[in-house]
């Protein structure tokens, strides 16, 4: 059974960070691409980042140098370090595989 479980969202205050991991069971994970998306209310889900197998790493122009992509293969964990939080970044945030699934989501709320 193909599990992926996200983990560490939450409130914090505009200017903070959170760190998301996601943890994967059930699935090759060390030669997947692992994908971070997100979905604010009223949104289409979009893509936040992506970590190849070789650790390449892609993200959309909102976030790069604020958010920073990472994977342990050993742990079968990828994570996603968030600094710099704004409002605009609330949103549910879903863990992606390559092979097309998807974590539960979890909420990350930026408010004063």
């Amino acid at each position: 059974q193909v599990q992926l479980v996200e983990s560490g969202g939450g409130l914090v205050q505009p200017g903070g960070s959170l760190r998301l991991s996601c943890a994967a069971s059930g699935i090759i994970f060390s030669i997947a691409t692992m994908g971070w998306y997100r979905q604010a209310p009223g949104k289409r889900r979009e893509l936040v980042a992506t970590i190849t197998s070789g650790d390449s790493t892609n993200y959309t122009y909102s976030v790069k140098g604020r958010f920073t992509i990472s994977r342990d293969n050993a742990k079968n964990t990828v994570y996603l370090q968030m600094n710099s939080l704004k409002p605009e970044d609330t949103a549910v945030y879903y863990c992606h595989h390559e092979y097309g699934f998807w974590g539960q989501g979890t909420q990350v709320t930026v408010s004063s």
